[in-house]
């Protein structure tokens, strides 16, 4: 988990006299502060609850001076509430740009020159891709990637390093187009053989295995040729949300390879996991050398789109000549969201890429066969338990289905469009009371629904079996198998090598005779608008008009190491093209947190050259222009507490003039930590942003007992309403459920340029981090700003904890979530923190948390 940026007690909040004792193990206690009642809430009590609240939260706005804003506020909130009860449809996320591959070859003529240089930054997030009989499964962080962009969609240092050398050389560029070449020869030199598929999903709840595995894996009477076992709510635990390892992950793959079918021995291909989710991929000893260029991705979409309780895992490998790709996913709950599980499918389709060393980046639907697995949690249209218990006991499944919302978005094309699904014979594998057979009897008395699914898509793929296995009894979800017939391409080696030696001769030929050329359909861009976390795209056609099979990349220009400025993005950056062929290049603008600094300072323009190489041929260059909006996602507190307009009614000029003041203010708060009076009214700065003001006390107002809050994604089209309503007004209220705002506060604390906590005092938090007399001298020696937002998120959470019986939160959770955020290490420490610091970091907010309130 990466660190991001702080929050602090509301009003002039002093800091707590007192830190409650406590070791490394403190974080994952989930002590929360003791409540004033634990009483169930009534409708008495939560009128109450709210006037609370409200003279707490318009104490707050007076002390830091926004008592006018919050007055008006006051007026729209009961028209506003209901907002909050709603869940608007998502549009896919902007898909957030690769970083630029590097390339060794340099332009065979050199490009204009660009509009102005500008130093930028560009992250890279390495993926481990290993291959076959990897003895130690993968296990990935749940927390927040370093990188804006999900982790997925960053191609891996290793792997694209190697295959830049591959390319670069003559000879590799000559074996990747025969290789090309081939691929579209293949029926000249295959045969389809049938090969048996074993597929299996469980939710298993955050249990322990507590019996044999036998009656899921091993009750037909042959064994399969492959194992593909996808695992949900494997651990429920606090370490497993936000750190690498699982106890519980050893247990089930020990399991799991106990109740193989014991006709047969079997080889891991490969094992990966994502807090909760699990994928275990086995392949009969026998075919254990037919299987190639294994790779493994994860995606999580829980909020920010980052946090991994949600998401999917995928492994996709090469069987014989057949590409196949297998996914496990768990996506949003509850049964009123199937929007936001459609919305779930979309980030991980658009977001799981594979980077393979001698191949452009791979998608899942970029295979042969795919197999979507897991806990889809999809229910039914159908509200009243006792109802659907009626139909079940009748056996009226084809009846229920027909309620099924999986069944309806596939229908009505939102999710799932292009794969299959077998008939359903089985009653619904969820929701039944732990160790037995009965539904849920809980007081929430879940209705049954088929939550647990596996579908499919691909050529040569028969379902023969598709069932539930109810002997087990260990969770409250029951798994399901599915056993197929895939047809596999095979290799016939004789006629392989007759296709091989005709491509050979034919480029041979040709080589001597002709350059490869190519024609665009455009070569100028404009972008307009751009605004941070907005997708742009534009699209341009590369057609070979020669003579010859040609391949073309984008190329950085001399001095450069990256292609393009690093919010910009060609899809695809490279490729190979038949004589005649056309392709469709999409560019893609997208500014992230990494990008979005330097252009709200003006120090970087929406301007570039891209240049276009061939191979033995020529360079093309294409330009790239537009206007940047700014954003005061990006912009550092010190400047937004000087600004007291929007960010969009302040010229550019004005802009730097205001962070060249911040940076002054900052260096005076070195010597002066108490804030000059003297200065005018005018002149004198807000205590803290307005537009942090204005989503916390939206949040303080309405969201204290919101469930799961922090923990639930927002919905993408309302985060991008948020977002643009705090850089172009002041408004009186936020437009948006609870979870959207939360999502948005968040994003603003990532983005900030220097976190909260500053760079500069980055050891010193962690050093101090068991200490509350240090921690508390600590923050008095914050740039004023920061100290205030410190200590207005801080008593902002430290409410929240206070409805922790409404909202699910614990002081672990917070404290893990928001010292990612407010004590970030500087950029050139980032990539040699620990466990052990960040566990520091974790304690250092988490004793503010705890500690009590001084009056």
């Amino acid at each position: 988990m990466e660190p991001l940026a702080p929050a602090a007690p509301r009003g002039p909040v002093p800091i707590p006299p007192q830190r409650a004792s406590k070791n490394a193990n403190s974080v994952n206690s989930g002590i929360n502060p003791p409540r004033p009642s634990t009483a169930p809430p009534n409708h008495n009590n939560a009128v109450l609850t709210n006037q609370t609240n409200t003279a707490a939260a318009q104490s707050l706005a007076s002390d830091f001076g926004f008592e006018e804003n919050f007055n008006r506020t006051l007026k729209v909130e009961e028209k506003k509430n209901h907002q909050n009860r709603r869940v608007a449809s998502r549009e896919p996320p902007p898909v957030p740009p690769l970083p630029p591959r590097k390339a060794s070859f340099t332009p065979s003529h050199p490009p204009p020159p660009p509009p102005v240089p500008k130093d930028r930054v560009s992250s890279l997030q390495a993926t481990d891709n290993s291959f076959i009989n990897s003895t130690k499964p993968d296990s990935f962080v749940s927390g927040f990637s370093r990188v804006d962009r999900p982790p997925s969609w960053c191609e891996s240092p290793t792997s694209n390093s190697m295959r830049q050398a591959f390319m670069s050389s003559q000879a590799g560029q000559r074996e990747y187009l025969i290789k090309q070449r081939l691929g579209k020869k293949e029926s000249e030199y295959v045969d389809i053989e049938t090969f048996k598929l074993f597929t299996g999903t469980w939710n298993v709840n955050g249990q322990s295995p507590d019996s044999s595995l036998e009656p899921w894996l091993c009750c037909d009477a042959e064994p399969p040729d492959i194992y593909a076992l996808g695992f949900q709510e494997l651990d429920l635990s606090t370490e497993a949300f936000f750190y690498m390892d699982s106890s519980k992950e050893q247990l089930w793959v020990e399991a799991v390879e106990r109740s193989l079918h014991p006709k047969a021995k079997y080889k891991r291909v490969r094992i990966i996991r994502l807090v909760g989710m699990m994928l275990v991929v086995l392949v009969k000893s026998a075919h254990e050398t037919h299987i190639k260029e294994v790779a493994a991705e994860h995606v999580g979409t829980g909020i920010m789109g980052k946090m991994g309780n949600k998401g999917g895992v995928a492994v996709r490998f090469v069987f014989h000549n057949t590409s196949i790709c297998i996914v496990n996913s768990h996506l949003a709950a509850h049964v009123e969201d199937f929007e936001r599980r459609n919305q779930d499918y979309k980030d991980i389709c658009a977001r799981m890429t594979f980077h393979l060393l001698d191949h452009p980046p791979l998608t899942i639907v970029k295979h042969d066969v795919v197999v979507w697995l897991g806990d889809l949690n999809y229910r039914l249209f159908m509200y009243d338990a006792a109802e659907v218990k009626q139909h079940l006991a009748k056996n009226e499944l084809k009846k229920l289905q027909e309620c099924d919302q999986l069944n309806i978005q596939r229908q009505t094309k939102r999710a799932f469009t292009d794969f299959l699904e077998g008939e359903i014979n089985f009653i619904p594998t969820y929701k039944f009371d732990p160790k037995t057979d009965r539904w849920d009897s809980s007081g929430k008395c879940r209705v049954p629904a088929w939550c647990d699914r596996i579908l499919w898509r691909g050529n040569n793929v028969e379902q023969l079996k598709y069932r539930s296995h109810m002997e087990l009894q260990t969770s409250d979800h029951k798994p399901v198998s599915s056993v197929f017939n895939v047809g596999v391409k095979v290799v016939n080696q004789e006629r392989h090598k007759k296709v091989f030696e005709e491509i050979v001769r034919v480029m041979d030929r040709m080589e001597n005779d002709f350059l490869p050329s190519v024609t665009l359909s455009r070569r100028e861009f404009t972008f307009e608008n751009v605004k941070f976390r907005q997708l742009q795209k534009e699209r341009f056609l590369i057609t070979n008009d020669g003579q010859v099979p040609c391949h073309f990349a984008f190329i950085p220009k001399l001095n450069d190491s990256q292609y393009c400025k690093s919010w910009l993005r060609a899809e695809p950056s490279d490729g190979f093209l038949e004589p005649n062929e056309t392709l469709e290049i999409y560019l893609e603008v997208y500014v992230s947190k990494d990008s979005v600094t330097l252009l709200n300072s003006g120090e970087d323009t929406i301007e570039d050259i891209l240049v276009l190489h061939l191979d033995r041929g020529k360079d093309y260059f294409i330009t790239i222009s537009g206007n940047y909006l700014p954003s005061c996602f990006g912009t550092s507190l010190e400047t937004l507490c000087r600004m007291k307009k929007p960010i969009r009614e302040i010229p550019i000029t004005k802009l730097i003039d205001l962070g060249e003041d911040s940076y002054m203010e900052k260096e005076r708060m070195r010597v002066n930590f108490l804030m000059v009076d003297s200065a005018s009214t005018e002149d004198k700065p807000l205590k803290i942003p307005k537009e942090m003001w204005i989503l916390v006390n939206h949040l303080f107002t309405k969201s204290c007992d919101q469930e799961d809050l922090f923990q639930t994604p927002g919905l993408q089209e309302e985060l991008q309403n948020i977002i643009d309503c705090l850089d172009t007004s002041i408004p009186d209220s936020v437009s948006g459920c609870n979870h959207s705002v939360a999502e948005v506060l968040l994003i603003f604390l990532e983005a900030l340029p220097e976190p909260v906590m500053c760079y500069e005092l980055y050891q010193r938090c962690l050093d101090c981090s068991n200490d509350s007399r240090l921690c508390k001298q600590l923050i008095s020696q914050l740039p004023r700003a920061h100290r205030n937002v410190f200590r207005y998120l801080m008593a902002f959470l430290k409410e929240l904890l206070k409805h922790s019986h409404n909202n699910n939160l614990t002081a672990s959770l917070i404290a893990t979530l928001f010292a990612s955020l407010l004590i970030r290490p500087p950029p050139n420490l980032a990539r040699r923190q620990t466990p052990h610091d960040r566990q520091k970091a974790i304690d250092f907010i988490l004793g503010f948390l705890m500690a009590a309130d001084e009056e």
